[in-house]
């Protein structure tokens, strides 16, 4: 089994600290798309869509998408939980994690791929505008976690979840490019303190 890595990208940090958490060591390969390595055929052949992070599995098969990884990974060694123990708790990571994933994560990768250099020549189509329309989605995203987040330690609840990864990956990614926890944000900003702690966020 091998897991296909880049360090500094969103995505992948994502699925480095879910595994962190579980205690699961992994063989990684990096793949670093910042000098288009993403674009080779031979990586191309293992997920046509050129993305990481990418899981080859010992019988060959291949799963991308960070939150089918993920899902993997819950199913193959459910302690400790991360995507819910119970239907309510799976259906409300699930919630969550989609909300943060499109608001943070997503919205963020636009705007460094669009507004700024990205990943130079290795982004093959570029709009300046689009990239910028999606500054302010993250910053409304933030305000409107911090809100949420008034009265709970968690995003999706009392307790860590995949969603909490997802959303401290996007806010940091966020703010390699100058998107910042705004001052006023002040829960956002003390689960962000909480959840940078744990060790496996170096990951």
């Amino acid at each position: 089994m091998k897991l296909y890595d880049c360090t500094g990208a969103v995505n992948p940090r994502r699925i480095r600290i879910f595994l962190a958490e579980k205690g699961i060591d992994i063989d990684c390969a990096q793949v670093d798309v910042f000098k288009g390595e993403q674009y080779s055929e031979g990586f191309t052949k293992l997920n046509p869509l050129k993305a990481v992070p990418c899981l080859e599995l010992d019988d060959g098969a291949v799963i991308s998408e960070a939150v089918a990884i993920a899902r993997y990974f819950e199913a193959t060694q459910p302690e400790p939980s991360l995507l819910g123990k119970t239907p309510k708790d799976q259906a409300l990571v699930a919630m969550w994690q989609r909300r943060v994933e499109e608001g943070l994560v997503g919205a963020a990768t636009t705007f460094f791929h669009h507004a700024t250099d990205g990943l130079g020549e290795a982004d093959r189509y570029r709009n300046k505008e689009w990239g910028e329309a999606n500054k302010p989605r993250v910053e409304e995203t933030m305000r409107w976690l911090d809100q949420e987040l008034e009265g709970r330690d968690f995003v999706a609840g009392d307790t860590f979840s995949f969603a909490d990864i997802t959303a401290l990956c996007g806010v940091d990614f966020a703010g390699l490019f100058g998107i910042s926890i705004p001052a006023d944000c002040t829960h956002l900003a003390a689960w962000h303190a909480r959840v940078s702690e744990r060790p496996t966020a170096k990951a």
